[in-house]
């Protein structure tokens, strides 16, 4: 059975080698020490997931990821760094990142949310794409695209998916649990500040949609609503 392959960036050499050692348990890893090496391997060859430090030399993760999105808005992306300030776990989800995993982390937590994104990714690629109406504007979910005729809104993967929620569930209280549970797998804090980012971000697009809410039900969650 052919294994899924792996993109590690990180320039910490012992840590790299104690992930790395992990990984080829269970996958194939192409492991690079900085951001522009990094790149050179993901314009070659195809990969599954992404797996990146943010302070690398050449390159930070940061410019590595906004690149790698520029080529494929599909493949997931983990961030591992020692950045903890919230800003900068917000700045990796909005660039398109998936996750953002803090140093020190549980090798067995990145194998938990590696077999995760590889298994949705998966089914994604077994769905048949949608076009959905959302007032004046068609949402392409699989290519995280909101747009009108003259107007092209490109979403990140998990604001797309959460728009797709949404409108799979409009007029429909929803849990917060439920929607986090949904998109990430767990319903932890971090995740929630999250979620809450992309929600602004759905509302500033849609501001102008008349009949279009995302309302907040304090201490229950959300509910779309569409007149």
């Amino acid at each position: 059975m052919t294994k899924y392959k792996i993109l590690y960036a990180e320039d910490d050499e012992t840590l790299a080698f104690l992930t790395k050692d992990n990984l080829e348990m269970h996958y194939d890893v192409t492991h690079c020490t900085d951001g522009e090496m990094c790149l050179k391997a993901f314009k070659s060859e195809a990969f599954d997931i992404c797996i990146l430090d943010i302070m690398m030399p050449k390159m930070d993760g940061f410019e590595l990821a906004e690149k790698i999105r520029q080529l494929n808005a599909d493949v997931p992306i983990i961030f591992l760094s020692a950045k903890t300030l919230k800003e900068d776990r917000i700045k990796g989800l909005r660039l398109g990142a998936d996750d953002y995993l803090v140093k020190p982390f549980s090798i067995e937590e990145l194998l938990l949310k590696i077999e995760i994104f590889l298994k949705r990714s998966q089914k994604n690629t077994m769905i048949e794409n949608v076009i959905y109406t959302v007032g004046k504007y068609q949402f392409d979910h699989k290519n995280y695209l909101v747009f009108t005729d003259t107007e092209k809104i490109s979403l990140t993967q998990r604001e797309a998916e959460l728009l797709k929620l949404f409108l799979d569930n409009k007029n429909v209280v929803m849990k917060r649990e439920e929607i986090l549970k949904s998109l990430w797998g767990n319903d932890d804090y971090f995740m929630g500040r999250s979620l809450d980012v992309f929600i602004s971000r759905l509302r500033k697009i849609l501001a102008n949609e008349k009949g279009i809410t995302i309302e907040n039900l304090h201490g229950i969650g959300f509910k779309f609503n569409v007149e």
